[in-house]
């Protein structure tokens, strides 16, 4: 598990502008993180692909993904503060860009 001092934030890039962070340690983590607020289907199969663009602050660099959410049943083990259902989410790197201006 990275420490925070290793932790990275992205900012997710929709028409230009930056609307939310995510942090991790790496692009695909905070991608992760994203794509769980991305509208879930009734499941992954069902589940439309959307793209996601992430700026890692600091630089120049953007990591874009295909990235989809569904929900599911929660596992019998689950804690009592969970929901019964949860929102699960996957991604796939498509590539990385690099902007000339931020």
């Amino acid at each position: 598990m990275a420490r925070d001092s290793d932790k990275r934030n992205f900012a997710l890039r929709e028409d230009g502008n930056e609307s939310s962070v995510f942090s991790g340690g790496t692009p695909r983590q905070a991608a992760l993180k994203a794509a769980r607020r991305l509208e879930p289907a009734s499941s992954e199969e069902a589940a439309e692909r959307q793209e996601i663009r992430l700026r890692e602050k600091g630089t120049h660099k953007v990591h874009i993904y295909e990235a989809w959410a569904w929900v599911e049943e929660a596992p019998d083990d689950k804690p009592d503060w969970m929901p019964g259902d949860i929102t699960k989410g996957n991604v796939s790197k498509k590539g990385v860009e690099h902007l000339d201006d931020i």
